[in-house]
């Protein structure tokens, strides 16, 4: 049977405006905290049309169905995208609203892994603003304010090349085996990346840490590092292809949406040792060139339309519950889910990330990169 990740959410721990007249001429939507208090979603469509551009960062066309949901957006609204570092880490998108702050080219949204959207709203950075289907985002998924929101997410998998790789790994155990021999890759350095630091934090659960010890994972890349097994590199569909990581640690729904689509003897499972799901976040620049484009962008990605476009692109939707109980969720699309495992299963904190997120920091470097 397949579990929607979605309805974990209950049992994950995380706790997690100011309105401008309705219908007021001259709406600052850069200070807009929703639809409504901008005058509604027809005033908002006339602004952003009016602004006529997006600015988008870091949302590669085959992540997450990234590419259809761009095209559908500009589509329907006639907005321009401009479609910066496509395959930017959350740590360059944050670095890029702090250097380009008060540019015409500077990010108007940014998705990145959640401990990134919890500096950016500490540090000033995102706007507050409640899409029109906030209620259908569980509480544990966003701030009260609405400086930031979850969107989509899977699991941590272990994806591998069934030509190249005789024996299956099933298990981040396995992976130490000499028999994968300079054959294993993650997506980049897990100080920058959401799906680099999944690798870690999962198989630090594999080897008896916890999501408040990620020590136990950084050791256990040190051990494969050292036996020649990790290859240093950023591996993703194109690694896969070519062969230099013909295993790879990423999110179930890239492995089966990216490099499955290219690689047909590519398989996928969970490790059997270390299960780990999260989701990626959504957030409006604070300092948004196109504030207006920016919350009609949002209202977009979780509207029914968008919903299904992730949905479509193998990641489980923020908003997968409320869609399925109403029967809005595209059952072939829903279908086609990559399988996750059973049993209950706990998300990670923003504290908690927080915490591994400086371990790593600290660690990875020296243990790891430098063995």
């Amino acid at each position: 049977m397949r579990r929607v990740l979605v309805a974990l959410l209950a049992c994950a721990g995380l706790t997690l405006g100011f309105a401008v007249p309705a219908g007021a001429s001259g709406t600052k939507w850069a200070t807009a905290s929703s639809a409504n208090a901008g005058g509604g979603m027809h005033a908002l469509i006339k602004a952003a049309q009016k602004e006529g551009q997006l600015n988008v960062i870091a949302l590669p066309p085959g992540w997450a169905n990234y590419g259809s949901i761009l095209k559908a957006f500009s589509k329907k609204y006639h907005i321009k995208i401009t479609s910066q570092n496509p395959t930017g880490s959350s740590a360059q998108e944050i670095e890029a609203l702090k250097t380009l702050k008060g540019q015409s080219r500077a990010p108007d949204v940014i998705d990145v892994s959640n401990s990134f959207a919890v500096t950016g709203a500490k540090t000033g950075l995102l706007a507050p603003y409640k899409v029109s289907t906030w209620k259908t985002i569980p509480a544990s998924a966003k701030t009260a304010k609405g400086n930031w929101y979850d969107d989509y997410g899977g699991f941590l998998a272990i994806g591998y090349t069934a030509t190249k790789v005789k024996h299956p790994p099933t298990s981040f155990k396995d992976l130490l085996k000499s028999t994968y021999h300079g054959q294993v890759g993650i997506d980049g350095t897990p100080t920058q990346t959401g799906s680099a630091f999944a690798a870690v934090l999962a198989a630090s659960l594999a080897n008896g840490g916890s999501f408040t010890n990620i020590g136990p994972g950084v050791q256990y890349f040190q051990r494969l590092a050292s036996s020649g097994n990790f290859v240093p590199v950023e591996a993703g569909p194109s690694t896969a292809e070519n062969g230099t990581t013909p295993i790879v640690l990423w999110w179930d729904y890239l492995e089966e949406g990216t490099i499955s689509s290219k690689l047909p003897s590519w398989k996928v499972v969970i490790p059997t040792d270390g299960h780990y799901a999260a989701f990626y976040t959504q957030a409006i620049a604070k300092a948004a060139p196109h504030p207006a484009a920016a919350r009609l962008w949002e209202e977009f990605l979780y509207s029914k339309v968008g919903q299904n476009l992730w949905l479509k692109g193998k990641a489980q939707p923020i908003e997968l519950n409320a869609m399925v109980k109403s029967g809005a969720a595209t059952k072939a699309a829903l279908k086609a889910l990559p399988p996750t495992p059973k049993g209950t299963l706990k998300l990670a904190t923003a504290a908690q990330l927080a915490k591994d997120s400086t371990v790593l920091t600290r660690e990875w470097s020296t243990k790891v990169t430098s063995g």
